[in-house]
């Protein structure tokens, strides 16, 4: 194929527009040849290039006094957590590979995103993960999530690094284009950051890792476009992992960090050898020689579009000091690593490719990444009509159930809220003993920070029922909950990453709910001090069966870090002591918007999003904070998915507690349940510190509601028996795993 002609048919199959192709002609002064082309198509992809989205991301806030790399300069955000500290982390999407083949598509996924982490120079730490599925009764949504949960289980406790928090949701939007969404967070000293930046005139430049192969050419266009009936086809844009290589990799990159042999490195992930050398180029504004030739390969016979572009993984390009060469390939080879000079920098802005002596490419590396001449599009977008429907919903239209008991039992058999013990006990949650609690025992992910008193709290969070009901609203939602599940674990929000995950850019419907996701999530991170530190945006989330295209569900994914100054703070959300008190901190409201309850039991699948209110969440939180400072609380866990009633369940399975509640007359009894109005808390006080509590609440002049107590495993709720906890966590914390292997 290197022979080919390339005409405008050719490079509308890669995934190139006409207008995009006549620029490319403009910029080499020629047409393409097949190398070069195959080269644009994946880095002018909407994967790699951002084309339709950045607009909208450079109106996020990025600065903050925390904040030590800004969004889009290197692999990953870096915070500074003090103690001489910094924390590297990052969340990316692997959607459509995990569409096509779960257990590889997560995998490597996993691989991925600690790729990002540790080629800074900092040691992942804690692994994170966001997934959404199907309808749970189909066949291949039970196959999907068999093999992405195998895949992200085998990946990251092979690799060594705990998985402490997470979330999973089901819903027929998601039928066969599920999401997974995986964070991966580390440490480092400060000062010993390592870029992914080439510059020195004639220093070497090296491929380290695994060789190459052809899995995951033109994987980055392969998530830039619908998926369809004959997707299954594109199999070869699928990577294959090696968790063992990338712990080598690991050890590998990390004692080379020490040795002060590099200038600058780079995983290679999508887009492979083109992505590394164009990116690391553009930011020393310099360019590269490279013979492919040199390049270790596990087939024979492979092209030099093929070599370029594939995304085979535990790989990284490394441009090393000019007389340091032995340095690093003495600590490759102990590490039993393929180690390989490829070429060298080279002051213009041109990447030169060789094969067999032949130029086989040389296209200008600036014009190739975003900032450079790769395009940057002003999409138009369009109030969708799907919004009328749901402007015409009125609760007065909502039948209260006659029988309580009966909703509640059938709650507590949802997907969507019931134990991911199934899922969970497939992950190492203990490996290297940092983390302290996972988010399945707070309210988020606690990872300890050996030798200081701090620790990291961690999250994932998004509803994505909110942000289709209203992008803006929903979106802020969503970094509201991951900043109050950060604050109820006893910590500080710091700053986000993100994983936008929409449908295709180009439909005006779709991209409204981009726009008012952006503005929302911009709105939310002001409010609560968390810049966005970087993250990813993946279009084209949808499916195409029959000639019918649906997009998912917005699903603007926020990974947040957290940090816990003083670990005798750390707050849990399990009920302590029989007996204790049980408050709701918040206002409850007759509202049972977008909520579990109303969708799976009344089946309305659409109405606006809950009860929200920015001022009021961020005083909550300031709230929250000082009862747990002043040890006023034994308990704390946000109202979220499933209303009040789920949030007391979970507070009670944790030890094994009951509790015996009394309603509100003046709400209706299914929204006080389980309506999803935000801005909610569930504490409990121990009776000598009762008085204290309410004292302090009083003075801030927020609302509070005495609910009840805890008790020995009776639940309770206006005199009436829901039954008893230990009957509960039988078919809570297995509900999940029949449903699956049903």
């Amino acid at each position: 194929m290197t022979n080919i002609e390339v005409t405008l048919d050719i490079a509308r199959t890669l995934g190139l527009r006409e207008e995009e192709f006549l620029q490319i002609k403009n910029i080499l002064g020629k047409t393409p040849n097949y190398t070069e082309i195959s080269i644009y198509s994946v880095m002018w992809s909407e994967h790699a290039s951002y084309k339709n989205s950045i607009k909208w991301l450079k109106t996020l806030p990025r600065k903050g006094k925390q904040i030590m790399i800004e969004a889009g300069e290197e692999n990953a955000g870096m915070v500074d957590i003090g103690e001489n500290i910094a924390c590297v982390f990052k969340i990316e999407s692997h959607n459509h590979p995990s569409a096509i083949e779960p257990y590889q598509g997560a995998a490597t996924g996993v691989g991925g995103i600690n790729r990002d982490i540790f080629t800074m120079g900092a040691r992942p730490i804690a692994q994170l993960n966001s997934l959404r599925f199907g309808d749970l009764n189909l066949e291949r949504t039970k196959w999907l999530i068999k093999g992405v949960v195998k895949g992200i289980g085998n990946y990251g406790n092979a690799f060594g690094v705990p998985v402490v928090g997470g979330e999973v949701f089901f819903d027929e939007s998601y039928n066969t284009n599920p999401l997974v969404n995986a964070m991966s967070v580390g440490l480092l000293k400060k000062g010993e950051t390592i870029s992914a930046t080439a510059k020195g005139i004639g220093n070497p430049v090296y491929i380290v890792g695994s060789a190459t192969g052809k899995d995951g050419i033109h994987g980055a266009t392969f998530a830039s476009a619908d998926l369809h009936e004959d997707s299954a086809d594109d199999i070869p844009s699928v990577q294959v992992g090696d968790p063992f290589a990338e712990k080598l990799l690991l050890e590998a990159t990390l004692e080379l960090a020490k040795s002060g042999a590099i200038v600058g490195m780079q995983d290679m992930g999508a887009a492979g050898i083109i992505c590394s050398t164009s990116e690391m180029s553009a930011r020393g504004n310099c360019g590269m020689k490279i013979d492919l030739d040199k390049v270790p390969l596990r087939q024979k016979n492979m092209e030099p579009f093929e070599i370029l572009l594939s995304e085979s993984q535990e790989r990284m390009l490394i441009v090393v000091e000019k007389g340091k060469e032995e340095v690093v390939e003495q600590i490759f080879d102990k590490w039993d690593l393929n180690r390989e000079i490829i070429g060298e920098v080279i002051e213009q802005d041109q990447l030169l490719f060789y094969k067999n002596s032949l130029l086989v490419a040389d296209v200008p590396a600036s014009t190739l990444v975003l900032g450079g001449g790769a395009p940057v599009y002003d999409r138009e977008y369009t109030e969708p009509q799907y919004l009328k429907e749901i402007q015409k919903y009125d609760i007065k239209n909502i039948e209260l159930p006659k029988n309580m008991v009966d909703v509640a039992r059938f709650m507590l058999k949802r997907p969507n809220l019931v134990s991911k013990k199934w899922v969970i006990e497939q992950y190492d949650t203990m490996v290297r003993t940092d983390n302290i609690s996972t988010n399945f025992e707070a309210d988020a992910g606690i990872v300890n920070i050996k030798k200081t008193d701090k620790a990291l709290a961690l999250t994932t969070d998004c509803n994505s029922r909110y942000v289709y009901a209203d992008p803006k609203k929903g979106t802020e939602i969503a970094v509201s909950e991951a900043a109050r599940n950060i604050v109820c674990s006893g910590g500080e929000p710091l700053a986000i990453t993100n994983c936008l995950n929409f449908g295709n850019p180009y439909n005006p419907e779709v991209y409204w709910q981009f726009v008012g996701a952006i503005q929302g999530m911009g709105n939310a991170c002001l409010k609560f001090g968390t810049p966005v530190t970087g993250g990813n945006v993946s279009f084209y989330n949808q499916t195409q069966i029959a000639g019918v295209v649906e997009p998912i569900y917005p699903t603007p994914t926020i990974g947040m870090l957290g940090i816990i100054n003083d670990k005798n703070h750390i707050m849990t959300l399990s009920f302590k002591n029989k007996g204790d008190m049980i408050f709701v901190i918040g206002e409850n409201k007759e509202d049972i918007s977008s909520s579990e309850y109303l969708v799976a039991y009344h089946k309305v699948k659409k109405s606006p999003a809950p009860y929200f209110d920015l001022d009021t969440e961020y005083k909550l939180q300031q709230i929250i904070k000082k009862l747990i400072k002043n040890n006023l609380i034994r308990s704390a866990h946000d109202v979220s998915d499933g209303g009040l009633f789920i949030a007391l369940v979970e507070s009670a399975l944790a030890n094994g507690f009951g509790f015996d509640i009394t309603t509100d007359a003046d709400i209706r009894t299914d929204a006080f349940l389980f309506g999803e109005a935000q801005s909610r808390v569930v504490v409990s006080v121990t009776p000598n510190k009762e008085n204290q509590f309410i004292d302090f609440l009083i003075k801030q002049e927020f609302p509070f509601l005495a609910l009840g107590h805890v008790t020995k495993g009776e639940l309770r709720i206006d005199d009436v028996s829901y039954g008893f906890i230990e009957d509960i966590r039988k078919d809570f914390e297995t509900v999940l795993e029949k449903m699956i292997e049903s």
